[in-house]
């Protein structure tokens, strides 16, 4: 008897619609992310107007393979940043992210590049953000759109925006945490050598002075002695005494490096080690709950629904090791990132 065999899923389909003048780092950003996944669960093709060259911010030119009837059958639309960013954008290009949000694709953009999904229609009545720089800009020019310009990324389920160059990053990962689950993305992450997630948005970076610091100081080592701790009730005292720092000189330094306080770093990293093991192992709730340092399993779903919009057990079923990537599993819409380990 012939033996059958699954037929392999088909790659999800992430068209990188390249706009003149593209700025080079938001083009790279989702073509290093995407092909950084291990199995090459994503295709990835970039396209602009036409096929052909196409001129960068910078002044050189990437060819692009395709051009807009690549958006309309992609499955997931990128629209990196481009400058001047409040130039008029043409028609076709509208309509092909118009006609794509229209078909339920889903559209992300990166930087300026939600400039884009607000001239086509598809930001009015959602949330979203962009560079703090250009932030009030968008407000300005979009009303029907709700500007935050303190997160690093929005997710409305179905589009998606980011803030500047790194936040980018961020919310790429985020897709791939979304569509294959944590682990993968924390995969990826390393490969990148960057944070699978970083807490605490760009409002940080508004114009504030930063506190100059010691050369060489840094609170990595004492985040690494933590991250092997998790089980235990770890407090700012003992971090601080680890560091060799006074508690208060400690909790200001690690906001400084950071950009979140030590017991929110914490409770991130708590919660993305109970992420990992509730897709790689069968433990139970509550000794999930004990090896995280969350003490109980009604904390833990407590710290669960309010970080994640959702329970363990439910994450478990969706993103258990077993289960094949669902590309067009719905998703409940969230703003920034649930946590993960930085």
């Amino acid at each position: 008897m012939r033996e059958e065999t699954a037929t392999p899923a088909a790659p999800h389909r992430v068209a990188v619609l390249v706009l003149d003048d593209v700025l080079p780092l938001d083009l790279g950003i989702p073509a290093q992310v995407f092909i950084a996944v291990p199995g090459d669960p994503y295709e990835l093709i970039l396209c602009g107007r036409t096929a052909g060259s196409v001129r960068t911010a910078a002044g050189f030119a990437v060819t692009v393979a395709a051009g807009l009837e690549t958006v309309r059958g992609a499955d997931t639309v990128v629209v990196p940043g481009y400058a001047p960013h409040l130039r008029e954008l043409s028609a076709d290009v509208l309509a092909a992210l118009a006609g794509a949000h229209a078909r339920g694709r889903r559209l992300v953009s990166i930087c300026t590049g939600a400039f884009a999904l607000a001239a086509a229609g598809v930001l009015d009545g959602r949330k979203a953000t962009t560079h703090w720089k250009y932030a009030h800009e968008l407000a300005a020019r979009h009303p029907r759109v709700s500007v935050d310009p303190r997160v690093p990324y929005v997710d409305e389920g179905q589009v998606l925006t980011s803030a500047g160059v790194a936040a980018g990053i961020d919310l790429c990962l985020h897709l791939v945490r979304r569509d294959l689950g944590a682990r993968t993305a924390n995969q990826v992450a390393r490969s990148l050598v960057s944070a699978p997630h970083r807490d605490g948005g760009q409002a940080q970076y508004i114009e504030r002075p930063l506190a100059p610091e010691a050369p060489g100081v840094t609170l990595a080592s004492t985040r690494a002695w933590a991250l092997a701790r998790l089980h235990e009730p770890l407090t700012v005292p003992q971090l601080a005494a680890h560091a060799h720092l006074a508690p208060r000189t400690f909790a200001r330094r690690f906001v400084t490096e950071t950009g979140t306080t030590p017991l929110r770093w914490l409770l991130t990293a708590r919660l993305d080690r109970a992420r990992e093991l509730l897709e790689s192992t069968e433990l139970a709730v509550d000794h999930i709950a004990d090896r995280c340092g969350l003490d109980s399993p009604s904390n833990l779903r407590l710290h669960f629904r309010r970080a994640l919009g959702t329970t363990p057990t439910a994450y478990r079923a969706a993103f258990a090791p077993t289960a094949r990537p669902d590309f067009d599993r719905a998703h409940a819409p969230a703003t920034a990132a649930g946590p993960s380990a930085t």
